[in-house]
């Protein structure tokens, strides 16, 4: 899936060390996927990536445009028992 980065995701990713290939794999095969709970155009797709030590990234994006527009992306402590 092509998707658009914020400057905020952008940042993020840098910052995070979190590679563009992992957001992709995040978007194309999550393996969890939850609506925003106050602003339906959002999306939270999660998955492990092995390469990371295991951990849980996050990416937020916005459904609604064409191409999807990735809003956030973090590693999330909290997801450790949702996956």
């Amino acid at each position: 899936m092509e998707f658009t980065l914020s400057k905020h995701a952008e940042d993020a990713m840098k910052e995070r060390e979190i590679d563009r290939t992992w957001v992709q794999a995040t978007m194309d095969d999550p393996q969890l996927v939850e609506r925003h709970e106050n602003d339906p155009t959002l999306i939270y797709a999660y998955r492990r990536i092995p390469e990371f030590g295991n951990r849980i990234l996050r990416v937020v994006y916005n459904q609604t445009k064409q191409p999807p527009h990735v809003v956030t992306v973090y590693f999330d402590r909290a997801a450790k028992g949702k996956l």
